[in-house]
């Protein structure tokens, strides 16, 4: 007797239709609605900004200078992005950022020049990064408090080393990339590295095994468990790459100041979480994006220079910045529940 082989059922074991789309469509639906709401708060932005202050605004230098500045916390942010979408949080990476600069910054350090300086703003951004991962995947510990000790005691350090003054940079070919003559077609090179960091995580995000176990993570720890994944290992890397990003970021920080200070970084970490969040990165995890990380920092950044530009006081521009979250986190909603 010919046996028929039964029909595929979704996850509510009911057959879907012969024209229904399949789930990723969906998913890749909601996604472009969210890249161009915030493509359109750009827009808004740069609009604004070149109606109050056209000569200004719509400058080159002024431009250059605003992805410049959006390159350190935009470096920042990719990091978050993983651990955020892993389920995680990482409320230190201000503060390393912080005690990675003035760590690289000082006078014994700089006596390695250019590669002493890089080497050791990146190794003390992963070994933080790394004491954080410890605590959360193997000491079981609540990644609020992990990074919030960490938050503490690596200003803490900072502070210690630098004593409360700035330690400037003397080394000349750190300082001359953040001259005029260091740009590539007018490219500032605190853009590309932000660049490449960006076009790689975009890609160990969306192409990689590693991208798939983060989301997994996220979604549901113990099913990624059973599936195989090594989830405190996942969670370790997490907060090494967090960690690096961070390291980078000092590194970047140390050029566009010449100088490392340990106020460095103050409040990078609300302003990451609040660019992947209102990019579409959910907080409870399961889905990221690096390309709405990307736009939120763009966004804030922008919002940074045209109050600057108008003279207007910060705690107006703190305000714009959480009704905009807010306005960000109701349009996802509102997208999430129509598509």
């Amino acid at each position: 007797m010919t046996q028929h082989a039964s029909p595929p059922r979704d996850s509510t074991g009911k057959v879907p239709s012969a024209g229904a789309p399949p789930a990723w469509r969906g998913l890749t639906a909601r996604a472009d609605v969210r890249t161009l709401s915030l493509l359109g708060v750009l827009a808004v932005l740069i609009l604004i900004g070149g109606i109050t202050k056209p000569d200004e605004f719509l400058d080159t230098r002024n431009l250059q200078l605003v992805l410049t500045q959006a390159s350190v916390i935009g470096v920042v942010t990719v990091g978050m992005t993983f651990v955020i979408t892993s389920g995680g949080i990482d409320l230190s990476v201000g503060a390393i950022v912080a005690l990675a600069s003035v760590w690289a910054t000082t006078v014994a350090t700089q006596e390695y020049g250019f590669g002493g300086i890089l080497f050791t703003a990146v190794i003390v951004g992963v070994g933080c990064g790394l004491v954080n991962g410890m605590l959360i995947a193997y000491g079981a510990m609540v990644p609020f408090i992990a990074t919030l000790a960490m938050l503490a005691s690596a200003r803490g350090l900072a502070l210690q080393i630098t004593d409360g003054k700035t330690q400037i940079v003397t080394v000349p070919s750190v300082l001359d990339l953040g001259e005029r003559d260091a740009y590539v077609l007018g490219i500032p090179p605190l853009v590309m590295v932000f660049a490449v960091v960006t076009i790689i995580g975009w890609l160990v995000l969306n192409r990689t095994t590693f991208g798939r176990r983060t989301v997994a993570v996220g979604g549901n720890a113990e099913a990624a468990r059973l599936a195989g994944i090594d989830v405190r290992r996942q969670r370790l890397y997490l907060y090494l790459l967090s960690g690096l990003c961070c390291g980078i970021a000092a590194f970047l920080l140390i050029i566009l100041s010449g100088s490392g200070q340990n106020t460095n970084g103050n409040l990078y970490e609300l302003d990451a979480i609040a660019a992947a969040i209102i990019g579409g990165t959910l907080l409870s995890g399961g889905r990221g994006t690096i390309t709405g990380s990307v736009l939120g920092v763009l966004i804030f950044t922008t919002i940074t220079n045209i109050f600057a530009l108008n003279n207007l006081q910060s705690d107006v521009q703190q305000i714009a910045k959480g009704a905009i979250i807010v306005a960000a986190v109701l349009v996802q909603r509102r997208t999430a529940s129509t598509t």
